[in-house]
Parts: C-alpha cells; structure tokens; sequence
C-alpha cells in the first residue's frame, strides 16, 4: 500500500524556463541512470527480499522516495516547458533565439504530454525496464545499487553544470545529496554483512565443489600487443581471502576446435553441408 502527499519532496523553482533544459531533465527521469530505473529496481528487489527484514524496509522506502524524485523532476520539466511556443506560427518562434531552442526541445513535449514529462529519457526513447536488476541475491543486489547511484549522481552533476537556473541548481543539488546518501546506504549495508571478505564472491553460499578453483584467481591477459596491467588484481591475497591472484601473460586456450559435423538432412540446410 502507498500513500501520497500533496507536497512535492523538494521544492521546484525556474527562473527562466528552458525547453532544451526540459528535454535533459528527461535522462534524470527515463534515461538509464534516471529515477524510473532506480525506482522500479529497489521496488522488485524488496518485493523479492528473503532473511532480515529490515532489508526489505529499506529498499521499499527508498524506492517510494525515488518515486517522490520521478514526481518533483517531472513537474521541473512542466514549469521549464511552460513558455515553449505550441505553433510554428507563434511569434515567439521567429525570434531566432527562441527558435533554437524550439528546435533543440523534444517536439513529443508539444505534441504528445501537452507540455509535461513522459516517461522517456533525453532521446524521447521511453523507459523500458530492461536495466531494471533485481537477483533475490542481496549482496548482488547492493553491488548494481551503488553502480546505479553513483551513476544517477554523475549524471545530475552533468545537469547541474549545463543550467544557470537558480531554481534547477537548487533542486539539483538536492538530487546530488540524496545519491551521496544511497550509494553509501547500499554499500553500508555489504558492510554490515560483513564486508568484501564475507559477501565474496557472490553468492557466498555457492559449494567450492562447484567451482574450478585453479582458475578463480589469476589475471588473464588477452592482448596480442600490451603488457598485462599490473595492480591489485594482480598480486596478493584476494578479496575474499580464499586465494591469492596472479596473473597469466599469454593465452593458454583449454578448449577443442569447435566443430559440429555436418547438418542433419531434416535442417533445411545445403546439401553440400549433409
């Protein structure tokens, strides 16, 4: 159950309203580091959420704050519209200025949402959920939650240096702070597990009977023409203390030449290939 309040989470405030603006903005709501996608993915995670509850708690009430992101964004989008001019008649539109940036808006904002956010990113491509991870693996899940909020905090400070607009810095700057918040909250909570150590590697619980531990550790280097990389992941114990990494400076390919015979004479292949 949800419920809803009339007051938005932050204040929005344009100055000067900017169609152009209005179309970026969009990547924040529908593009793949925007707030549908974070939205949706805590939201499926913590429905799926097995062991503590807390967990659950907590990716549920940070997905109905993203949803509070989605609502304030897209009524940012609505006020930077409100004076994009509906006809190509209109005599705003023959100011070349204004005409710039008509063309540089997203002609939907005017034909199809009457000038209001849809669900699309800055391309005018509407969210499609596929970038929407939810494993029922919690330590998996942190690790792509972290990605996904250092990702929506790159992409509103991109925004926060192409605006000049008092009001869209302010609310911007909000946005920033929040994803500071949730990359560290997803990460706090691998800490709580017990860390890189302990949640390594994921799923912890998968059987070392499983798994060809003579290959879980080494660097494989698949240039023809580069040294390896030499660093972290090249020396020394590794992260979830079961081994140590080392490297392997050329190719040893393990496998057999692939080679499937000829085509069954049902396939609908060539004959030459039977």
């Amino acid at each position: 159950m949800f419920y809803h309040s009339g007051k938005l989470q932050y204040e929005v405030k344009v100055d000067t309203p900017n169609p152009m603006f209005a179309k970026y903005l969009q990547q924040a709501i529908g593009g793949v580091e925007g707030e549908i996608r974070v939205a949706m993915q805590y939201f499926f995670q913590a429905m799926g959420a097995r062991g503590d509850s807390k967990y659950r708690d907590l990716l549920m009430m940070t997905a109905t704050e993203e949803l509070s992101h989605i609502e304030f964004l897209g009524h940012a989008v609505a006020l930077n519209l409100q004076d994009a001019p509906t006809s190509m008649q209109d005599e705003a539109a023959a100011d070349p200025v204004v005409a710039a940036i008509m063309g540089g808006m997203n002609p939907r904002h005017v034909l199809s949402s009457g000038l209001s956010a849809m669900p699309v990113n800055a391309n005018g491509v509407p969210f499609d959920m596929s970038h929407v991870y939810a494993t029922g693996n919690l330590a998996a899940d942190m690790m792509a939650n972290a990605m996904a909020e250092g990702g929506g905090r790159v992409l509103a400070s991109r925004l926060y240096n192409l605006t000049d607009d008092a009001g869209m810095k302010d609310m911007l700057s909000f946005l920033i702070a929040r994803d500071t918040m949730h990359q560290q909250q997803w990460l706090a909570v691998i800490e709580e597990l017990g860390g890189m150590e302990a949640t390594l590697p994921v799923p912890n619980s998968t059987p070392e009977s499983h798994e060809a531990t003579e290959h879980s550790y080494y660097f494989l280097n698949t240039s023809l023409d580069e040294p390896t990389p030499e660093g972290r992941w090249t020396a020394g114990p590794s992260l979830d203390g079961r081994g140590t990494f080392t490297k392997k400076d050329k190719v040893e390919p393990l496998g057999q030449k692939p080679d499937l015979g000829k085509a069954r004479p049902d396939s609908a292949a060539q004959k030459e290939q039977m």
